[in-house]
Parts: C-alpha cells; structure tokens; sequence
C-alpha cells in the first residue's frame, strides 16, 4: 500500500458517499429522472479536478533551487493542515450528513431546481477532487516515485468504488464507518509525515534552524531508499536521521490533533 492509495481510497470513499445518498434518496422519493443530474455533476466535477491537477503540473515545474525547497515544504505543511481540517470536519459531520444531504436533495425537488442536484454533486466531487490532486502531489514530493504512487491511486479508487457499490447495495458485512476510521489513522500518520518532511526541505532552504542535524541513523537497520524503508518513508514519512526539529514537529502534531480530536468528540 502506498501513500497515494490511501488518499484516493479515502476521498474516493467520501465522494461516493455523497453520491450514494442522493442516488438513494432520489430512489426513495421515486424521483429517478434526476439521476441524469448526479450522474453529470460527477462527470463535470472529475474534469475540473483534472484541471486542477493539470495548472498544479504546470506549476511544480517551474522552481528551481532554494525556491524549489521553499515551495515543497510549504505544500508539504499545507497539505497536511488541510488533511487535519478534512478528518476533524468529517468528524463533526458524521451524525448529521446524509440527513443534510437529504434536505438539501429535498428542497431543489420542491422548487423544481434540478440543477441545484448538479451544482451540489459538482462542488462535493471537486472538493475531494481537488484534494486529492494537492495530497497525492505531496506524497509524490516525499517519497519520490511517481511510478508507484500513480498505481497505487489507481488502485485506491478502484477499491474505493468496489465497496460503495457493495455498500449501498447492502452488503451486511462492509462497513464504511471501519473503512472510514482505518483511513483516518492512516492518514493521520500520513500527515505527521509531512509535516516533519516539510520541515526537513524548509530547513535545507535556511529558513529554519536544524538545531541537532542528526539525532539517530536507523539506515542501516532500515534504509529510507530501500523497498520496506521507500515505503515507510512515503506512507509515513519514515526518516532514517532526522534532525531534532523533524521529531518535535512529528509528535508536535501528533499531540496536537489528539487534542483537537479530543475537543470534538
């Protein structure tokens, strides 16, 4: 499993949910001729996340140096203070989406507004979209290998789709609660990771102190470039020195989405 299956598995999962419950709804209500709206507002919200993930293209190629390390460790930082705001709104909405969801399907078909059932699949696809673009394009920074990451996302969506379908159409034994909290740790760590590797190329571009450069060597134990240690590294953010700044803003974060997380329980 890469870092990339992870991301896809789990934004995948929430813009299935989505989808799922206005496609059931709709059914329930015995409004069907509004399908074709779902069904264009996921088509219409995968061609901007590509575009999105296009200008991002565009942009990463044009840094170099200094500017290269500034720019990677603010995506890097970035990245993960937005995968800390997805988990800890998912959190909060957990309880209330469907019935939300559900009330906002209701009120279009009231008012006759079938568009406002495409602009509501649109904007949900495009958010995990878009999501996924800049996540995946972090990993990519921190482990390096772009043949990988882009199977493995393959493979998360596949899966992804594979059990929202076996989901809603009653499939007992799948829960997507268990899904969704598997993904959560994971991506939790994921998210530790690169933090700490943001860290770690904002201090190669001088712009933070690397106080105790090495603090251990675990590279001959588990080498970082190695195939276990490739993994780790971009699963996890795994290094086998890092500097005392990496292992504080590590745990630093650690603690501080326990705590949050906390808060909102």
């Amino acid at each position: 499993m890469t870092a990339s299956t992870i991301i896809t598995l789990r934004e995948t999962l929430e813009a299935s949910l989505v989808v799922g419950i206005v496609l059931t709804y709709l059914h329930t209500v015995q409004q069907l001729d509004l399908r074709k709206y779902v069904w264009q507002g996921v088509v219409a919200g995968i061609a901007a996340s590509i575009v999105v993930a296009v200008v991002i293209a565009i942009t990463m190629g044009s840094f170099e140096g200094r500017a290269e390390g500034i720019y990677e460790g603010v995506l890097m930082i970035s990245a993960a203070a937005l995968i800390t705001w997805m988990l800890l709104w998912m959190l909060e909405q957990k309880h209330m989406m469907r019935q939300s969801i559900e009330q906002k399907v209701d009120g279009h078909i009231q008012k006759k507004y079938p568009l406002g059932i495409f602009l509501l699949i649109f904007f949900s696809v495009l958010r995990e979209g878009a999501e996924t673009v800049i996540f995946l394009h972090a990993a990519y920074l921190q482990a390096q290998s772009a043949g990988m990451q882009l199977l493995g996302a393959v493979f998360g969506i596949a899966l992804a789709i594979m059990i929202s379908i076996l989901f809603f159409r009653g499939a007992g034994h799948l829960s997507m609660r268990r899904c969704f909290s598997i993904t959560t740790v994971l991506l939790i760590l994921f998210a530790a990771g690169l933090t700490a590797h943001g860290v770690h190329e904002l201090q190669e571009a001088g712009l933070v102190p690397i106080l105790i450069e090495h603090v251990w060597d675990t590279n001959g134990v588990i080498d970082e470039k190695g195939a276990v240690g490739s993994v780790l590294k971009g699963v996890f953010g795994y290094n086998g020195n890092p500097s005392l700044l990496e292992i504080l803003s590590y745990c630093a974060y650690l603690v501080g989405i326990g705590y949050a997380w906390k808060r909102k329980m």
